[in-house]
């Protein structure tokens, strides 16, 4: 990094790496994480469509839950063209930068209200059972469920938002968790309402979706009402399409999780697309429809903002048996609709950076966390929006899901519509939506069209029946398309002026991955991660004490991306930002005062943990060395750290991983098999055995030191395997307390 006399300094080269490290996840873990969002739905679709078109409503959301196998294909067929970025990349290529600034606008119109919805929801279901229990015990105190579920809705809102800010995020494996209970509460359904259904005298099935079983409100008819339009057949069922098309929610998580899926990808994206599509037919068709045969007409009305709680206590058997199946309902619903919130944030958030990403919006939205390193500006406007419209709903579960429905549809239009332009542009898809035909040596694609011209007739019929939702969704369109189109300008003026004074000109070198040979560092080099300029100790001791005759010095930073995110293919400019910039010119500044060169390496992550550990493993490097976290001690960090080298594929490679801190010790921990630390007492002790087995037990010389650990080892991996193991477990601790 020194130059000689006379000669200007080369400007230091940074590798930036353009593919995102993921660690990839199974089909049932994907399919888990968009079930997370999708199945939520099952808890306030069917009482919403009901409300809203009258008792034919189960039909409607039952084919709704069948028409999303269409839709699904969609999605599938974006994914197998490799167009990254959901709908605001395939609409951006498809039909330019400012459809895409619409379609992106109103997607994170439906990530808003994704949140309230399902927040207020899970309000509604805690509400209703605390007046049940209230009844039980003949207690005259009853909350208001509208009040409690806002209330309700707000708390868990904030609560998220904190997660999010400090970048805490769901796992896959808490997702399937959840869905491993949920499912649970479905078959449970499954099977006790066909045994109430047998005990009744008579069942009535809901009258078929005809358009004389259609009975709209004023409200759901909006600008139609006093229109000829409702009493067209095909109009009136488009219409009642609409009000039942938020079954549908969370197909955007499909195209997500598409780059985090394991290999093959194709094969396991079908897979989870199928088991999704499937699993909602019976979660939210197939028990909305049983909740409307099964609850009484005269009290169904009751339960339109918590249905499923309704139907756990219109199921035969006692009282008791039923609000203990009412309670685990509600602990379910409160834990996936909870968790509806938080992928609303997480999938916002991603949208936003996605836009930011692309010049759309101005740097200082995605300025990080001082402590944290998240996008916390985003992630606060997206928390302000969605507690505003939580306090404007007042608790009220239908208008916030005519507003959602509204939302919902639009982005799948614009993305049916994107995908089909797309037909016509490229031809180098892996798979293609059913339903093609060869006339006139062109293949014209009827199933997409199709799809496509069914949402877009369903959007347009939202677009008038839903009033209110019209009015805030396209005045929140607007508004987000004017914002982006304004930064966009800004974004281009400051682009055209004068670089910041006195940072560092870099020379980036593309690379797709990461690799020895792109970095130049030898095997068993030191790798140090950094993220925050103002606290690099661990850089300053690692240039301070290596000699780079045995070990090169590279020097990488995580460039973190949201979760989702690794469908995104990302330029040069979007990960190396201002805030790389100068993180990197204090790097260089450190390293030239030590006389010492290194090597500077940017990674795009979702988990930087994942993205460390691949990154050194790659290089061959013989150490990892990262500094204190602002939001765990050193000896949580490292267990995560380590957590994601058990995570590597095989061969993994072993390295030390240290953790340094300016005011303790540091933590040294090996990653991978290695010889253990063993104290000098137990030494003496294996010594001791060894020469019992050997002198007393006429073993002899025959008889090492490693073959006592090798029995001691096997032995020891018998008991964890039988009675011995609780035994086993309460002597390790007693060993563990000696320390």
């Amino acid at each position: 990094m020194s130059s000689q006399a006379g000669q200007p300094a080369p400007q230091p080269k940074i590798v930036v790496a353009t593919t995102v490290a993921l660690s990839f996840i199974s089909f049932w873990r994907g399919a888990a994480i968009v079930l997370s969002d999708l199945a939520s739905s099952s808890f306030y679709a069917g009482g919403i469509a009901e409300r809203a078109i009258g008792e034919s409503a189960p039909w409607f959301v039952l084919g709704v839950m069948l028409f999303s196998f269409a839709v699904r294909s969609i999605y599938m067929e974006s994914c197998s063209m490799f167009v990254r970025g959901g709908v605001y990349v395939v609409v951006r290529d498809s039909m330019g930068p400012v459809m895409a600034k619409l379609s992106v606008s109103a997607l994170v119109f439906d990530y808003i209200l994704t949140g309230p919805i399902s927040s207020v929801t899970a309000g509604q279901y805690l509400g209703h059972l605390l007046n049940e229990i209230a009844g039980l015990l003949n207690q005259p105190y009853r909350v208001d469920p509208h009040l409690f579920a806002a209330v309700f809705g707000v708390a868990v809102t904030i609560y998220f938002w904190w997660s999010n800010v400090k970048g805490i995020h769901e796992s896959s494996t808490k997702a399937l968790r959840i869905m491993q209970i949920t499912t649970v509460m479905v078959v449970l359904l499954l099977v006790w309402c066909p045994i109430t259904l047998l005990l009744k005298d008579r069942v009535d099935l809901p009258p078929p979706p005809t358009p004389a079983n259609l009975h709209f409100t004023e409200e759901s008819l909006g600008w139609f009402h006093d229109t000829i339009w409702p009493q067209i057949p095909l109009v009136a069922i488009m219409i009642a399409f609409g009000h039942s098309f938020l079954a549908m929610s969370g197909f955007e998580t499909l195209a997500q999780i598409y780059r985090e899926i394991a290999s093959p990808k194709l094969k396991n994206l079908k897979r989870t697309a199928n088991i999704v599509c499937t699993y909602a037919v019976f979660s939210t068709g197939i028990v909305t429809l049983f909740a409307v045969t099964i609850i009484p007409d005269e009290i169904r009305k009751n339960y339109y903002d918590n249905m499923i709680g309704g139907l756990a206590m219109s199921l035969a058997g006692p009282y008791l048996l039923r609000l203990g199946f009412h309670v685990f309902v509600v602990i379910v619903g409160t834990l996936i609709l909870s968790g509806a919130v938080n992928t609303s944030m997480i999938g916002a958030n991603g949208v936003l950076n996605r836009v930011a990403e692309d010049g759309v919006l101005v740097e200082w939205f995605r300025k990080p966390h001082h402590r944290f390193g998240t996008t916390y500006r985003i992630v606060n406007l997206i928390t302000l929006f969605q507690l505003l419209t939580i306090i404007a709903s007042r608790g009220d579960v239908y208008l916030l899901g005519e507003a959602y429905a509204f939302g919902v549809v639009w982005s799948f239009s614009l993305k049916g519509l994107g995908v089909l332009v797309l037909r016509f542009q490229r031809h180098d898809q892996e798979y293609k939506t059913p339903l093609n035909f060869h006339i006139g040596g062109r293949e014209w694609p009827v199933g997409l069209a199709m799809t496509t011209l069914v949402l877009f007739f369903v959007a347009v019929a939202n677009l008038f029946s839903k009033r209110i939702a019209t009015i805030y969704g396209v005045s929140f369109t607007v508004l987000v398309f004017v914002v982006f189109t304004v930064s966009e300008y800004l974004n281009r003026r400051k682009r055209s002026a004068v670089h910041k004074l006195g940072l560092e000109e870099f020379n980036l070198e593309i690379q797709p991955q990461v690799t020895a040979e792109t970095i130049e560092a030898r095997p068993g080099c030191v790798l140090v991660a950094v993220r925050d300029y103002s606290r690099m100790v661990h850089l300053q001791k690692v240039l301070e004490k290596t000699n780079l005759r045995r070990h090169d010095i590279v020097v990488m930073t995580v460039r973190p991306v949201t979760a989702g995110a690794g469908e995104y293919g990302l330029a040069a400019n979007q990960i190396f930002s201002s805030y790389e910039k100068e993180l990197f010119t204090a790097v260089v500044s450190m390293a030239e005062k030590e006389g010492k060169p290194v090597d500077l390496l940017v990674v795009p992550a979702v988990d930087p943990f994942d993205a460390m550990v691949q990154t050194a493993s790659k290089l061959q490097a013989s150490r990892l060395v990262t500094g204190v976290s602002a939001r765990m001690d050193s000896e949580e960090l490292a267990r995560l750290i380590g957590l994601a080298w058990e995570r590597l594929p095989e061969p993994k490679h072993a390295f030390s991983l240290e953790v340094i801190s300016p005011d303790r010790p540091s933590i040294y921990v090996n990653l991978g098999p290695h010889p253990p630390r063993l104290w000098p007492e137990d030494l003496d002790r294996l010594h001791d055995i060894w020469l019992q087995l050997s002198e007393k037990a006429g073993f002899g010389s025959k008889l090492h030191h490693r073959d006592v650990v090798g029995l001691a080892l096997r032995r020891l991996e018998k008991q964890l395997d039988a009675k011995e193991r609780e035994q086993v477990i309460e002597d390790l601790r007693r060993e563990l307390g000696k320390g």
